[in-house]
């Protein structure tokens, strides 16, 4: 054990050191701080592939944390495990007295924190979250009667209303640096210690040019055009501050603030509402019998379907981690109307592909598609893909990127457009009467 009594930042979904609530408050203890970041086994070990692009990222990220600390004097404690495992060894190595971290909403994580919490209780540690990673958390932004908002239109208005320049004011950790600890520099695992490959993978910048701000609501929904951030991942993994970029949305592009307003408000849904992770959050929609056949599963997997604006999503997110949002509505539609298979299905392939998985956001998305969600697009409501692509590709730039043999006699759609529609109607209004 170290002499030197410390308290410790646990990093999780804040991959940064600069306005880091937690780190502020950790910083502002009086003790020296240790920061700690956990390679959690529960979910490493959950994963099916050892080439996984996120845990790479995820990498890189805390190595550049380590290397920010090493020049200050300090170090990064880095551990791969369980967290109810790893904790009682750091307690056993280090003098802790409190332990800071920031909140996580997703309900392993609740549940991660809880078990965590008890362990330092009974050590007589304190253990301190606070809100980072959204404007608004929890029961922030409710309705006057104190029930939680289940519509983004009039949530939305009362997140702008509560709006203050404090919520967006940038923690300054940076003039509290001094106060980690000083330490010689701890080794990071590296990704095969872990079981990973390493792989070579391109990132998305940390940065956004004011011009895309300032033109994203005209060209966000064309995925042949660069008009989104690509931010999301460093959202999810919090490389960059949820408040400087609403400061940036509040100058430059209310759109793209909204984007950010349906983060949090997605965040808040799963906290209110856990069962969403696991059923319809309106409960009539469970009862749909979904067809939920594996071989038309799998060639919306492969961009097989034959239909070009699904088919160059699906395979734009099997090669690169990424799809453009519309396209995400445009494939998460066909999946539940056209071939009635069960949006969990969709919802659990997402997860394992997109770079940005993010639980909240994700499952508003699908459910959102399915009809089953909270202010989810109503049942009768069935993307025309061929529409979609006149809508949003017209010159199909995006479409002959990813499928070459679009035109092609071999390529044919596995399902006709209206007799699908008919059959999606027909099934939602049958499950909705039970």
């Amino acid at each position: 054990m170290t002499k030197n009594s410390i308290a410790i930042f646990w990093h999780r979904r804040d991959l940064r050191l600069e306005d880091n609530a937690g780190l502020f408050y950790a910083l502002q203890s009086g003790l020296p701080v240790l920061p700690l970041f956990i390679f959690d086994r529960h979910i490493l070990d959950a994963l099916d592939d050892r080439h996984d692009k996120r845990v790479v990222f995820i990498h890189r990220h805390v190595l550049r944390l380590s290397e920010q600390l090493r020049q200050m004097g300090s170090s990064l404690l880095v551990k791969y495990g369980k967290p109810e495992e790893v904790w009682p060894e750091i307690l056993r190595e280090y003098d802790v007295k409190a332990v800071f971290t920031n909140r996580d909403y997703e309900p392993y994580a609740k549940e991660r924190d809880g078990k965590i919490a008890q362990i330092l209780s009974r050590a007589g540690i304190p253990f301190h979250d606070y809100k980072d990673q959204c404007i608004f958390d929890r029961d922030e932004v409710v309705k006057d009667d104190g029930s939680p908002y289940t519509v983004f239109t009039p949530y939305s208005r009362k997140w702008k209303k509560l709006l203050t320049d404090a919520h967006t004011a940038a923690y300054d950790t940076v003039s509290l640096f001094h106060n980690f600890l000083k330490t010689k520099p701890l080794l990071v695992p590296t990704l095969e210690d872990m079981g990973f490959v390493s792989v070579e993978a391109v990132f998305p910048p940390m940065g956004v040019p004011d011009t895309l701000l300032q033109q994203y609501g005209a060209k966000r929904d064309f995925p042949a055009l660069p008009g989104t951030s690509r931010l999301s991942v460093h959202l999810r993994f919090g490389t960059v501050s949820i408040r400087a970029l609403a400061r940036r949305g509040l100058a430059l592009s209310e759109p793209w603030l909204n984007e950010l307003i349906w983060r949090d408000f997605y965040m808040m849904i799963l906290y209110h509402f856990p069962h969403v992770a696991t059923r319809a959050f309106k409960p009539a929609y469970d009862h749909i019998q979904w067809r939920n056949n594996e071989k038309e599963f799998e060639a919306w997997c492969n961009g097989k379907t034959g239909y070009p604006i699904v088919d160059a999503g699906m395979r734009e997110l099997n090669e690169t981690g990424f799809m453009h949002n519309r396209v995400r509505m445009i494939t998460a539609s066909f999946l539940t109307k056209h071939l009635l298979i069960d949006w969990r299905w969709g919802e659990a392939y997402f997860a394992k592909k997109l770079l940005d998985f993010d639980l909240s956001a994700n499952n508003g998305g699908w459910q959102w598609a399915a009809g089953s969600g909270c202010d989810a697009a109503p049942y009768f409501r069935v993307f025309n893909p061929a529409l979609q692509t006149q809508k949003f590709d017209p010159e199909l730039r995006y479409v002959r990127k990813w499928v070459p043999e679009f035109g092609s006699l071999s390529y044919q759609p596995i399902v006709q457009h209206e007799f699908a529609r008919n059959r999606a109607l027909e099934t939602y209004k049958a499950g909705l009467r039970e």
